[in-house]
């Protein structure tokens, strides 16, 4: 059973909205690898929020874009909005074959991501 859309959202937006609240829910065993829990700490969080809320503004929500299956995991890419009009973000959520979100990106959008898919 794959992890569903409104899981991989939930858990998206509750990392992004740590820059609109400073307080961040850890994750736990059951949501995402060891590596992403290790890595996703409200410290590390708190210095990219900084960034993103001079350059963007406040987070508004996540935009679903479409859903990817690849070889080996599920990717869900939202396009991430922010109250700022220049804000042009994409947040992509991998889930692996356990179920698990094993990565958690933020990036500038790229409308050419399935050309860059179909190599993978």
């Amino acid at each position: 059973m794959q992890i569903s859309r409104r899981k991989a959202y939930d858990l998206g937006k509750r990392v992004l909205e740590t820059c609109n609240t400073s307080k961040f829910k850890p994750f736990n065993e059951t949501e995402v690898t060891k590596s992403v829990m290790e890595n996703t700490t409200e410290e590390r969080l708190t210095k990219t929020c900084q960034r993103f809320r001079q350059y963007y503004g406040s987070f508004i929500d996540l935009k679903l874009d479409g859903v990817y299956k690849t070889k080996h995991e599920v990717i869900y890419r939202y396009h991430a909005l922010y109250t700022k009009k220049v804000a042009n973000k994409e947040l992509r959520i991998f889930v692996n074959e356990d179920n698990l979100i094993s990565a958690i990106k933020s990036m500038d959008w790229d409308e050419k991501f399935d050309a860059k898919l179909a190599d993978q």
